[in-house]
């Protein structure tokens, strides 16, 4: 999808959009040699928000799933807390102003709290980030909005939902879209009463499910199979957002649409796989949430498997959202019990060193329960038990309160076979950076530049602020949401998808709370627990630590100019000595 420029310009490389919009324009034409061999290199198309929105458009509602005429009624159950505030709302807002919500979309706002839409502005437009020219395009966005107060369990409230959606233009037959903004302990409550009472008539109504989805498989089980009872399986969209960010989709297209990763990607060429995410912050006063589940449960069974799944399945059939489902479930389904000598678990301490929130551990967070033994980090190795993956390693690694921000994947391919060398070739890499800064790269070895003929770890860098300069991507909510009103559901979890990736954790997670295992204590600021190191490196994993490139070659030491042959292309003077570098999980 196209991508919002800070400038308020939007810019694509879809050759699909580019396409489109060249038919508008009207410039299709015979094409001479020269100009189809120019067409053929990259070039960025620069659009303004309303050509993309509108290109984008024509592609959504090309479809059966999606009308644009139609009357959605969006429903936020939980419209006062957080995520309502944070990021529904504010999505919404960024959808509606794009014009890429259909034409008569209303939002309803449901919660116990007494409100108005006034406080539910006041409480959500700091995150709109809506400029002075938008203000018009702010009051139409806010006055399709409402408000409606009333209890999750009380069957009269969803009768007064009910009579106010159903007041709203072509509310009995408008199809609706209910986000479950709420704790799972409300979930069965409420999907009961929407059944019952909110449904649309005529319209189709889909349900949109946070997670966590459960607590272990047993819990999971029990809520999939009440939404089951209530609503067809494609009905439901249980949202990672993870699945929304653009390096994570870009997995896919990385994979399947460029030959030369198809040979080696497989256990003949690759050693192991690292599956990364680290926040560079503790849980800050909030502990007492993030206690009930961990670091496990929060993280690794649903982000981190989501990208190995992608990383590992096979070809799909098609871009259909069944058939992408159907590879990833086919991946888990080759996954083993996680295996307790395979498992490295941390707690964060105090950095005496730190300041401010640095100095403070995990305990000294006063709403963690006192001698709490949940993890804030967890190294896990895993195992895909099939013909392309037998015997390689994938490491999930995720932590709170360490040296960075950082969510990626790593393939660490093989040593080069018959070195000729001397053992100076490091490792090949590929890198897919989720976040920050999104970007492809590849670690590879390259004679060094000049007078030496040794070889120098190097990198072939798609680093997307570099190549999509002024280019802001979309939040992951605003594709998912999307998707929701499209009727796509590749990027949602499958309930099978589910109740396998419970299966892999559940084991553990059970004797981690049966035993009451320490976790290791690591410093606030540091990679974690060095036993995680140690665990990597059983396993197969080479770690490099930093490395750094210098140019050798000082100002001066060749001619400034330097004729190369071949119609006078010649040598610029060396460029001033420069450093960079690029680190390893």
């Amino acid at each position: 999808m196209g991508t919002r420029a800070s400038s308020g310009e939007l810019h694509t490389n879809s050759r699909s959009i580019g396409d489109t919009a060249q038919r508008r324009r009207g410039q299709q034409g015979a094409r001479g040699p020269a100009a189809a061999a120019e067409h053929t290199m990259a070039e960025q198309v620069a659009l303004s928000r309303t050509q993309v929105c509108g290109i984008l458009r024509e592609e959504l509602y090309q479809g059966d799933a999606f009308h644009q005429s139609d009357t959605h009624i969006f429903i936020i159950m939980g419209a006062s807390g957080d995520l309502a505030k944070k990021k529904i709302y504010p999505t919404l807002w960024w959808l509606f102003r794009d014009g890429l919500l259909p034409e008569d979309t209303y939002i309803v706002g449901y919660a116990r709290s007494r409100l108005s839409v006034a406080d539910i502005r006041r409480q959500s437009e700091p995150f709109f980030k809506a400029t002075p020219e938008e203000k018009l395009k702010l009051e139409e966005f806010f006055a399709r909005n409402s408000y409606v107060a009333g209890q999750y369990d009380d069957a009269a409230s969803y009768a007064r939902l009910s009579d106010h959606m159903n007041a709203l233009h072509q509310g009995p037959q408008a199809n609706r879209l209910f986000y479950l903004a709420l704790p799972p302990t409300v979930y069965e409550a409420v999907t009961k009463n929407i059944r019952e009472a909110c449904m649309s008539r005529t319209g189709w109504n889909r349900i949109i499910v946070e997670k966590p989805f459960g607590r272990d498989l047993q819990s999971s089980n029990r809520l999939s199979n009440h939404i089951s009872s209530l609503f067809r399986e494609d009905q439901i969209y249980r949202i990672d957002h993870y699945l929304g960010k653009e390096m994570v989709q870009n997995l896919m297209v990385l994979r399947f649409a460029n030959r030369i990763f198809g040979p080696i990607w497989n256990r003949d060429n690759v050693a192991c796989i690292i599956l990364t995410f680290k926040e560079p912050f503790g849980t800050e006063g909030r502990g007492g949430y993030f206690d009930e589940f961990g670091i496990i449960r929060d993280v690794m069974q649903n982000h981190l498997l989501q990208m190995l799944c992608l990383v590992a399945m096979e070809k799909p059939a098609s871009t259909d959202s069944d058939d992408v489902r159907d590879e990833k479930v086919k991946v888990l389904k080759c996954i083993s019990e996680v295996q307790a000598n395979n498992v490295v678990l941390g707690q964060y301490v105090g950095n005496p060193n730190g300041e401010g929130e640095a100095t403070k551990g995990y305990l000294d967070d006063p709403t963690v329960p006192r001698g709490s033994t949940t993890a804030t980090f967890a190294a896990v190795v895993l195992y895909v038990e099939n013909e392309r993956w037998d015997g390689v390693p994938f490491i999930l690694r995720c932590g709170k309160a360490l040296n960075e921000r950082k969510a990626e994947v790593r393939l660490q391919f093989r040593d080069v076979a018959g070195d000729i060398f001397q053992q100076q070739c490091k490792r090949n890499e590929l890198v897919i950076r989720v976040q920050p800064n999104e970007a492809v790269y590849t670690k590879m070895m390259t004679k060094k530049p000049g007078m030496f003929f040794n070889p120098e770890e190097s990198e072939l860098d798609l680093t997307y602020g570099n190549r999509y300069k002024n280019v802001k991507l979309p939040d992951a909510y605003e594709r998912l949401i999307l998707d929701v009103f499209c009727g796509s559901q590749m990027h949602f979890v499958r309930s099978d998808e589910l109740r396998e990736a419970w299966r892999i954790f559940t084991p553990l997670l059970h004797k981690i709370e049966r035993e009451k295992l320490q976790p290791i204590p690591y410093v606030y600021g540091s990679r974690g627990p060095p036993e995680a190191d140690e665990l990597m490196k059983r396993v197969g994993f080479q770690y490099e630590g930093t490395y750094k490139w210098t140019q050798l070659s000082p100002a001066g030491f060749f001619p400034a100019t330097c004729d190369l042959g071949g119609g006078g292309r010649a040598c610029a003077e060396a460029d001033p000595p420069a450093a960079g570098d690029r680190t390893s999980p």
